[in-house]
């Protein structure tokens, strides 16, 4: 399939989602998922994928649910009255290691919003470790804190801080230390799904979103290979 931009009837079918969160609603209604939300989705990684190919030559864009194209259903076991989601989730990886907690270019809509990001989503505790000893490098601190800057003067958002309290072993005193309160990195734009969204050229306004974000990707994937 030639990804042209995400379905209109895509968005109705999340709509309609938030009023029948069911998976008996989901299966009565499993060819209009498969053409609206599985098809175009599939086509836009791969048509994306093969755009990130300029900046990460071997960037893992796999057009298969549960791999850049996340699962519908949530954990059963935390979400019994609304087990499907209402929004949908694509994600670009690079390197071997678990694609959420790898370096990444990602993105997911519902009916309402736009939310593109490059980055780490979640810092488990293994890698929220590996990152607090990367960042006591204070030249790898300062390289982090003038590419989160210079995203802030092009526009983009940065995820908050998570944590009030600097790590036991952590120097508040240092330059950037407010770094070490990050349980998560990554910066990201939003926008209501229009025209763009529902055509080929979002292909190229997420790519330009992505390029932009370059720099923080290459900090962080040096992050995840040390």
């Amino acid at each position: 399939m030639t990804f042209k931009g995400f379905p209109k009837e895509g968005l109705e079918f999340l709509d309609n989602i938030i009023l029948n969160n069911s998976k008996e609603w989901l299966d009565e209604h499993r060819e209009e998922y498969e053409r609206f939300i599985v098809a175009p989705n599939k086509a836009y990684i791969q048509e994306m994928g093969e755009h990130l190919q300029i900046l990460v030559p071997n960037i893992n864009a796999i057009p298969k649910i549960n791999k850049s194209l996340f699962r519908i259903y949530r954990d059963a076991r935390f979400h019994r009255l609304d087990p499907i989601k209402e929004r949908i989730g694509i994600i670009f990886w690079q390197g071997e290691t678990h694609r959420m907690q790898s370096a990444s270019f990602y993105m997911h809509y519902d009916p309402f919003e736009v939310f593109v990001a490059t980055g780490i989503r979640n810092f488990k505790p293994p890698l929220l470790s590996a990152y607090r000893d990367y960042i006591q490098n204070e030249q790898k601190r300062e390289e982090l804190h003038l590419i989160l800057e210079e995203l802030k003067k092009k526009g983009y958002q940065i995820v908050k801080p998570k944590f009030k309290r600097y790590p036991a072993n952590m120097n508040p005193k240092e330059k950037y230390s407010y770094l070490y309160l990050f349980g998560s990195m990554y910066a990201f734009k939003t926008f209501t799904p229009n025209k763009t969204f529902h055509s080929e050229k979002i292909i190229e306004h997420n790519f330009k979103i992505y390029e932009d974000c370059f720099a923080l990707h290459q900090w962080l994937f040096g992050l995840t290979v040390v």
